[in-house]
């Protein structure tokens, strides 16, 4: 009886382990857990069988004095604690690494141009997999020198083979941050834990079975081979969930109302589904979607990564929209076009709000004719029936508030119109969220009245909050809006400053423009606090996300509150290394005061 393996675990394998889930902690949803505990599930049950077998016929063996006793089919038990461990951490790192990654969008139809090369891909793939088992098969059957290489390959390669049919779009599509950088870094983490273990004598390779070669002093061959197939299996078999995953909450007309933690046969379902049922538009309308939202409304798509499943699709596809409708008004050449595209946009959610099967291509030859291309899909993948109809309808009339600035003409005279007009262009985009958070997370009307009224009352509540956000966004673009003709700052508070909305046009900088934007932030921050109970009411699973989204976008209110703050293109920003700061104490707990 000895503890040296125990050790290991201690040493190495345990703080690797506690370092992770602190760090992914804020982020860890119950889909992680599901999805953990499936590969630990399936790693534990089919590596019992081969390394059992390996001990038995003395491929490798483990001195009694290093482990503390007690085994499983001849296992001891450290070493079953090892492939519980060892997925666990490559699994976490793994989600780290992935989490900012939109996966959807990497789902190919393969019917177009390059894309049709890739079953070419897959088949490649495949016989290049079946090679390496028999190469296993033969070294096995050759005995002696090989056979440890060669049972490591016939029983990990089989799985690869598996997992990469039916993932291997992922597999070679996702970034390398996805794929290669979560196997290689384990791995080599691992070579150098095998290093000293082999070195110490705490596990052994019994000669006569190993060919010989070392990759470096004290490493095995084999043992190098075996941490990254076994790494790999766990990339693959995640990559493959994700698969799986994005196929159910990206076509919603193959897997309608797909659960948030879906049953073993349903993603299997999923990763089954032919290719040439899946729906083209729809993946082509969310990558125009991450594209659009990752140049012009950074701050919602850096928060939108901490969602989850069908609601990060949702959100971004309402976003989607939200921004096309706001750059058709802004980017008109004349008012009157400004205005048309108003009324065609007030028409296409008349036509979406009645719609039944008669009316569908109405709808779509409605869009086609009367929209830019670039912004059709935008258009026709808007999450209307997960959202209420009215707040759209203010966002426009949020627009047509736009169009009111004239040289004469400044619609935008009291407090009451301010939070009028912030309510119109922000308050309705933060209540559509929330709607889509009560819809994903089956909060529906059918739910007793109190928590309805619940739901309401946290509705109205992120209204207060996306008026907060849209007083925080006036603050900081006085510059910039004076050069559009346009003061959203209230006249009664220029009079009471003895300004005009000529003197901000013509210098929209200095003291006096300073007093008004801390009044402004100060009514940011009294609405920010009034809303931020009411946000912890909210799905926990949604909860987090939501502090991400809200406190991305005040940390400009507070980075405007300091001296010499950093402006980019006429606006003050936040870097990158203060929004995850940000973002990652949101996650923790609850919003800042």
């Amino acid at each position: 009886m000895g503890f040296e393996y125990a050790l290991v675990h201690v040493k190495y394998t345990i703080p690797p382990a506690i370092l992770l889930t602190q760090l992914y902690r804020p982020l860890f949803s119950k889909l992680d857990a599901y999805k953990i505990v499936f590969l630990i599930t399936i790693a534990v049950v089919s590596t019992i069988p081969w390394d059992s077998y390996l001990i038995r016929t003395r491929i490798w063996s483990y001195p009694s004095h290093v482990i503390i006793g007690p085994k499983l089919f001849d296992i001891p038990i450290e070493e079953v604690f090892f492939f519980i461990i060892q997925t666990y951490n490559t699994s976490l790192f793994y989600l780290i690494l992935s989490k900012p990654t939109f996966q959807p969008i990497y789902l190919r139809v393969e019917r177009h141009g390059s894309d049709r090369l890739w079953p070419w891909y897959k088949l490649i793939g495949q016989w290049s997999f079946i090679s390496i088992i028999a190469l296993g098969w033969s070294l096995v059957k050759g005995g002696v020198e090989g056979t440890y290489t060669g049972l490591i390959l016939i029983w990990a390669v089989p799985f690869l083979l598996l997992l990469w049919s039916l993932a291997y779009q992922f597999i070679l599509g996702l970034p390398l941050s996805n794929t290669l950088v979560p196997i290689a870094i384990p791995t080599l983490y691992l070579w150098i834990i095998d290093t000293l273990a082999l070195k110490r004598g705490t596990w052994v390779i019994n000669t006569g079975t190993k060919v010989g070669l070392h990759l470096w002093d004290g490493l095995e061959i084999e043992e190098a081979l075996f941490f990254l197939v076994t790494n790999t299996l766990i990339i693959f078999g995640q990559i493959a969930f994700d698969h799986a995953l994005s196929i159910l909450y990206t076509f919603p007309d193959l897997f309608p109302d797909a659960p948030l933690l879906p049953s073993p046969l349903l993603l299997i379902r999923a990763l089954l589904t032919a290719v040439y049922r899946w729906d083209e538009d729809r993946i082509n309308g969310l990558k125009e979607a991450v594209t659009r939202l990752k140049k012009k409304s950074r701050s919602f798509y850096f928060a939108s990564s901490t969602f989850q499943g069908q609601l990060r699709t949702d959100l971004l596809l309402l976003y989607s929209f939200c921004r096309v409708a706001d750059d058709l008004v802004d980017d008109a050449a004349t008012a009157s076009e400004a205005s048309a595209w108003i009324a065609k946009l007030h028409r296409y959610l008349e036509l979406i709000y009645s719609r039944d099967e008669k009316t569908d291509t109405r709808i779509s030859d409605y869009v086609v004719q009367n929209f830019p291309p670039g912004t059709q899909y935008a258009l026709l993948q808007l999450p209307y029936l997960k959202i209420s109809r009215q707040p759209l309808e203010d966002l426009l009339h949020g627009f047509e508030t736009d169009l009111e600035f004239t040289p004469t003409s400044h619609p935008i005279n009291t407090e009451s119109d301010l939070q009028t007009y912030a309510h119109r262009v922000a308050g309705t985009v933060a209540r559509m969220c929330i709607e889509c958070i009560f819809y994903d997370y089956q909060c529906t009307s059918t739910t007793p009245s109190f928590e309805r009224d619940q739901k309401q009352r946290i509705i109205d509540a992120g209204d207060v909050a996306g008026i907060a956000l849209q007083y925080v966004n006036i603050a900081r673009d006085i510059a910039v809006d004076a050069k559009m003709g346009r003061v959203y700052i209230p006249t009664t508070w220029l009079t009471a400053e003895g300004l005009s909305h000529d003197s901000i046009l013509k210098d929209p900088h200095g003291v006096h423009v300073e007093s008004l934007r801390t009044k402004l932030l100060d009514k940011a921050f009294a609405l920010y606090d009034q809303a931020s109970e009411a946000i912890e009411e909210l799905p926990v699973e949604a909860r987090g996300p939501i502090r991400v989204a809200v406190e991305s976008y005040m940390e400009i209110g507070r980075v405007l509150r300091q001296e010499g703050y950093v402006v980019k293109a006429g606006r003050a920003t936040v870097p990158k290394i203060r929004r995850l700061r940000v973002a990652w104490k949101a996650l923790k707990g609850r919003l800042q005061k």
